[in-house]
C-alpha cells in the first residue's frame, strides 16, 4: 500500500509540473524577436536618390545592412518600390531556409502578378519581419527602415557584400537604372516616357503584360 501511495505521489507531482509548464509557454512565445526593430539609418541624398549608409545593393534591387556576427538584414531598395507602385502580399522563404546569393529569397504578389526577388547574400534565414507580411505598404512607406523583410545568417558575409553595389558607386548605378526603366517604358509606350528623372510611382501601369514583363525582368533580374 506504502509503495503505491508513493506512485500517486508521484504521478501528482509530474501532473503539476507539467501544467505550469504549460502555463508557461505562452508568456515564452511572446519573448520579443531580438530582430523587431531595426536602427534607422543614416541616409544621404546622391543625383535625386535617398542612400542609406553602410547599405549594400544587389543589382536585383535588394539590399542588405551588415548588423554584425554574420548577421545580414535586407530589404528592398527605394527604387523597386516606386516601380511596383502596390504590393498586396509578400512571401519570404521558410525560417531556417538556406538561400544562395543571388536565387529566391522572397515573392511579391502584386494585382495577382508574382515577382521574385534574389536575395543580396548567402545563408540562413534567422527572422522575418512578420509586421511586413501583415502590411506589405510598410515596405513601400519605409523600405529602409520599417520595411525590412528578413535576416540572414551568412557565413561568407565579408564576401557576398564584395560582390554587391556599394558606397560611391550605388547614385550612379540608381541614375543608370532609371535611364534603363525610362528607355524601356518609352519604347513599350511613347506616350508614357517620362524626362529622365526619379519614378514618381507604379511605373508598371498602363504597360501591357508583355513590356510588364521586361519592366520586371531588367529590374529584377528573373
Amino acid at each position: 500500500m506504502s509503495i503505491l501511495f508513493v506512485l500517486l505521489t508521484f504521478l501528482v507531482v509530474i501532473s503539476i509540473t507539467y501544467m505550469m509548464r504549460r502555463e508557461e509557454q505562452p508568456g515564452e512565445a511572446r519573448v520579443a524577436d531580438p530582430w523587431a526593430r531595426m536602427e534607422a539609418p543614416s541616409i544621404s541624398r546622391e543625383l535625386g536618390f535617398e542612400i542609406p549608409k553602410d547599405f549594400c545593393f544587389h543589382p536585383g534591387h535588394t539590399w542588405v545592412r551588415d548588423e554584425g556576427r554574420q548577421n545580414g538584414r535586407i530589404g528592398m531598395d527605394a527604387l523597386a518600390t516606386k516601380i511596383l507602385g502596390k504590393i498586396d502580399r509578400i512571401e519570404v522563404a521558410g525560417l531556417n531556409r538556406w538561400v544562395r546569393q543571388g536565387q529566391k529569397l522572397m515573392t511579391i504578389t502584386r494585382e495577382g502578378q508574382t515577382i521574385d526577388l534574389l536575395s543580396p547574400v548567402e545563408g540562413v534565414i534567422t527572422s522575418v519581419n512578420h509586421e511586413v507580411v501583415k502590411d506589405p505598404s510598410l515596405v513601400l512607406s519605409d523600405p529602409y527602415n520599417k520595411g525590412w523583410v528578413c535576416v540572414v545568417k551568412s557565413p561568407e558575409m565579408t564576401t557576398n557584400l564584395k560582390n554587391l553595389v556599394r558606397g560611391p558607386l550605388i547614385g550612379p548605378w540608381l541614375h543608370n537604372s532609371v535611364q534603363r526603366m525610362n528607355n524601356l517604358r518609352m519604347t513599350a509606350n511613347p506616350a508614357m516616357a517620362q524626362d529622365g528623372g526619379i519614378p514618381t510611382g507604379d511605373m508598371l501601369s498602363g504597360l501591357d503584360p508583355e513590356a510588364q514583363r521586361r519592366l520586371i525582368q531588367e529590374v529584377f533580374l528573373t
